[in-house]
């Protein structure tokens, strides 16, 4: 089901990204990538990351607590909403001035607020259906966002052109909010109808939680935030918009696997996490997984990546291809390390969570400017892989030491093997041309093959 959505979903981010590309240009594609990291800093500061805490708690929560901690998650969910909404108008003018270096604008930041509020509602309701594992309504209510987000949004990018941008990530937002409406989650009877102090009493645990990891997407969605903007003044709209092209190729169309480990593995860990032995097994079946699924992902798209490029965007892109090689490394780094960060927030650690997080932050910034000032395109991406690297050495030892947890060599032996494969392929397009690395990626799918196919049978 999760892969039918992310191919949905990955297919309009395609179109979407492609016709801005033709119709706007890498300004376009820019000014889409500045004003979403303003409206995910604002709604990670606002929503107090209720959406994970809030699938943690109804996934391990009893049957008759479930409907009065839902109804707690919408009416915060809406009041957080309302929050943001306003911090974002009243931000608007500084905002602008910090992204554009003027005031003139402000009102984009402005008519987001409107996304803002929309964001917060229909991530409450997504989190009731994932915590409740209705994931087959959450699919298709996904499903018919990304769809009508993006039909609405062409007849925009056709007419307005880069006029379009805000309108079509208000859109998008509406759409969703319209499909999770009409889908709306029943939640078991509630009891007596709550007043705010009884939903504040009932939210306490999961905004307490929510407070650490919210703290902690704010560091990321700011240095996200701050290195766009770094961007902007040192080579202007045009070098961050192939940035963020480039980091588009790298995480959305590579994060097929990633949302399915944090839309069906997070609340499956959550109800189990008391138990070491099986906590330990879950992960490793997790990484064991993931990294067959990612490995021939990562070559092929490596081998690919001047035809990818060409088609998702245009030949003014390609300088992108320096930059993605090398950070599809960091991709098969990732799948080790998230699994196990995921246990820090189904344990509900969430002093843990902000430091490791935090301090992970703050090297992907510095690495970030490094990379870019060094070695440009090519920096980026080797700076990417070098930020995953360095957290999946501080996740392991949190996990080793703090939770006494542990991994099978088998899992490690295949973890090697990835990021060794992954790194050739790299080092193969780089030196000569993506097609030399054909043959890692000719291996990575039938070494894949033949593991997933024995051990599912």
């Amino acid at each position: 089901m999760f892969g039918g959505q992310q191919a949905v979903e990955i297919l309009c981010s395609i179109v979407r990204t492609k016709l801005v590309a033709l119709w706007i240009g890498p300004a376009g594609v820019g000014l889409f990538g500045i004003l979403s990291s303003g409206m995910d800093l604002i709604a990670s500061v606002t929503q107090l990351n209720l959406r994970d805490t809030a699938v943690r708690e109804i996934a391990a929560s009893p049957r008759e607590d479930i409907g009065r901690i839902g109804q707690a998650v919408r009416r915060l969910a809406l009041w957080l909403g309302i929050a943001g909404a306003l911090l974002t108008l009243l931000l608007s003018p500084w905002l602008s001035a910090i992204s554009f270096g003027n005031r003139d604008m402000w009102w984009a930041f402005a008519w987001l607020s409107l996304a803002v509020l929309l964001m917060s509602v229909n991530r409450s309701e997504a989190a009731i259906f994932q915590g409740l594992k209705q994931f087959r309504t959450l699919t298709r209510c996904s499903i018919l966002g990304s769809l009508g987000g993006l039909a609405v949004s062409v007849p925009m990018f056709w007419f307005w052109r880069i006029d379009s941008v805000v309108p079509s990530l208000i859109a998008y937002a509406v759409v969703t909010w319209l499909a999770l409406g009409y889908y709306r989650a029943k939640l078991p009877a509630a009891g007596p109808a709550q007043g705010w102090r009884s939903t504040l009493k009932t939210g306490r645990k999961v905004l307490m939680l929510g407070f650490y990891m919210t703290v902690s997407a704010v560091v990321l969605h700011l240095v996200s935030y701050v290195f766009m903007a770094y961007l902007n003044h040192e080579g202007g709209l045009k070098v961050a918009g192939f940035y963020n092209a480039g980091f588009s190729l790298v995480n959305r169309y590579g994060g097929l696997v990633f949302a399915v480990i944090g839309m069906e593995f997070f609340p499956r860990l959550a109800g189990v996490v008391h138990s070491a032995r099986t906590t330990k097994m879950f992960v490793a079946n997790q990484i064991y997984l993931s990294l067959l699924i990612l490995v021939p992902f990562a070559t092929v798209m490596i081998a690919c990546l001047t035809l990818v490029v060409r088609l998702f965007y245009t030949q003014e892109f390609l300088v992108t291809v320096a930059m993605v090689a090398p950070a599809m490394v960091g991709t098969v780094m990732r799948a080790i390390s998230w699994c196990m960060a995921f246990v820090i927030v189904a344990k509900a650690d969430g002093r843990t969570f902000i430091v490791t997080e935090t301090v992970s932050a703050s090297i992907a910034l510095a690495l970030n400017v490094a990379g870019y000032s060094y070695g440009g395109y090519l920096g980026l991406g080797i700076a990417y892989a070098a930020w995953y690297a360095i957290y999946t050495a501080m996740i392991t030892a949190v996990y080793y030491r703090r939770y006494g947890l542990s991994l099978p060599r088998r899992t490690w032996a295949l973890a090697a093997y990835a990021v060794g494969l992954t790194t050739l392929a790299a080092a193969l397009a780089i030196a000569f041309t993506p097609l030399a690395a054909g043959p890692c990626a000719l291996v990575g799918v039938v070494v894949s093959g033949w593991l997933l196919r024995k051990n599912l049978r």
